[in-house]
């Protein structure tokens, strides 16, 4: 008798998931971007994009240079927008929702099984074709059981993308923001040395006169020069703050070639006539800050794995391997054909790991992510009371080089050349006079776009997106920046 035997898997799926998760959400090109753009509209009141393809790419390329030719100087909600618009940096961090939602898309997804064939006995004389096939297919049985927790997790993990992303916009909008105002503030400074200088010119030019009549020293005439020609390097430095800051703006906005023609006003808006009060900035706070919604989404996150975790503390991999077994036998030229049904269960003993040490870890993980969220929550208690206190301080600063500082200044140079044409005060002291009230007007610009800074650092210190980096302290300009024309 020669026995042949033919078996023939066939897959048979042991558990079926109910109740879980649509992938409909996840499989979207767009998924969970109407998130991203809701908040920045709701906060920013800006809109943004996610560019995909070149139509995309080709309508927001027109949107921006609308906006370019809209205006002859660019005032700071343009930047912002067309920053929004434009900024490759931000697509890429869009790219990262993107991956997420396919992370949670492919979480929803079953496993695919594995199949095995094997063909023994072949060329056998006096058989058939072959002798046995051998064939399985092999389902993991604790993925199908754990695919619930796998996918609440996903979904976690992507409403924490989506937040990523929201506060990466709010990032770029306010640092585009910050750019603007430091670029114009650098050209202020430019103009304010500018007018000194033509100032210091006609002055050095009537020393030049006076001494060739002998009604001046030639020390007097070398005091006269040498201000002119410190003045020019001032100039000269303040000139190049001024375009490296306005170059700042335009690797934010992400604008090049014939784009880069753009201008930005000469000065700074003047001071509000008082500040806004924000007594329950604190509250505003801790409910709207995007990172600290992170940080509860991570600790969420990190207690369903922790979940996961004790579930398959002791089993980490379970498989069931199902099919049929047909056997032929041919004896005295008659065939007999059985067939039976067989599965065989696959995992590993936990003899030498019991799991406690995954277990631990996870436990650490947990604690991490449960302290993690309570320092978050009270640095952002101390950033809004730091942001507000600088946007109070400030002001009060401005204010008082505008009100005070600069007309004392200014009365003192005007006495002094008084006194000078009169022959009572000597060049020396003039310029000394004349130096000191370019410094405080400089002082003054400088302590203005302190106090526009501080003024847009509190909306990231409300919603998020990124702590200024600009000092509260005031600072002397040493360098500062060009023209009195229509723009730069």
């Amino acid at each position: 008798m020669t026995p042949t035997k033919t078996l023939a898997a066939i897959a048979v799926i042991p558990f079926v998931l109910a109740g879980c998760v649509s992938s409909a959400e996840y499989a979207k090109k767009e998924a969970g971007f109407n998130t991203v753009s809701n908040k920045t509209a709701a906060i920013a009141s800006k809109r943004t994009a996610w560019v995909q393809n070149q139509q995309q790419a080709q309508a927001a390329s027109a949107q921006v240079k609308t906006l370019l030719a809209r205006k002859k100087s660019l005032d700071v909600e343009t930047a912002v927008q067309i920053a929004l618009l434009n900024n490759k940096g931000l697509q890429a961090a869009y790219a990262d929702l993107g991956d997420s939602a396919a992370d949670a898309w492919q979480t929803t997804m079953f496993l695919n099984p594995t199949v095995a064939v094997g063909l023994t006995g072949i060329g056998t004389p006096g058989l058939e074709a072959f002798k046995t096939v051998e064939g399985a297919i092999v389902t993991n049985i604790l993925a199908l059981a754990t695919k619930k927790r796998d996918i609440e997790i996903a979904d976690t993990r992507f409403r924490q993308a989506q937040l990523n992303a929201a506060s990466r916009t709010l990032q770029l909008a306010a640092d585009t923001r910050r750019a603007w105002i430091n670029a114009v503030a650098a050209w202020e400074n430019v103009g304010q040395l500018q007018r000194a200088q033509a100032t210091a010119d006609a002055a050095s030019e009537l020393a030049q006169k006076l001494g060739e009549t002998g009604a001046m020293t030639k020390g007097a005439q070398a005091r006269e020069h040498v201000f002119v020609a410190e003045l020019a390097g001032e100039t000269a430095k303040a000139r190049l703050a001024a375009r490296l800051t306005k170059e700042e703006l335009t690797r934010l906005m992400g604008l090049w070639g014939s784009d880069l023609d753009y201008q930005v006003p000469n000065s700074l808006p003047s001071l509000p006539k008082a500040v806004a009060k924000r007594d329950t900035i604190e509250a505003e706070a801790l409910r709207n800050r995007i990172d600290l919604q992170v940080a509860k989404l991570e600790l969420e996150a990190t207690a369903r794995s922790y979940g996961l975790t004790e579930a398959t503390r002791h089993v980490t991999d379970l498989e069931i391997l199902t099919g049929l077994e047909t056997e032929r036998e041919i004896e005295d030229g008659d065939k007999k054909v059985d067939t039976t049904g067989f599965a065989e269960l696959e995992f590993a003993i936990p003899i030498f790991d019991t799991g406690k040490a995954r277990m631990r870890k996870a436990e650490l993980a947990y604690m991490r992510a449960a302290n993690q969220l309570a320092e978050k929550a009270i640095n952002v208690r101390s950033e809004s009371r730091s942001a507000y206190e600088a946007y109070r301080s400030n002001f009060d600063i401005a204010r008082h080089y505008r009100n005070s500082v600069v007309p004392l200044r200014t009365k003192v140079e005007e006495e002094s050349l008084l006194t000078y044409n009169g022959m009572i005060t000597n060049t020396f002291e003039l310029l000394t006079d004349t130096r000191d009230k370019i410094n405080s007007i400089l002082l003054s610009v400088n302590a203005k776009r302190d106090f526009w800074l501080a003024e847009a650092n509190l909306a990231p210190a409300i919603y998020g997106g990124g702590a200024s980096a600009a000092s509260a302290e005031t600072e002397v300009a040493s360098t500062s920046e060009s023209s009195g024309g229509g723009g730069h």
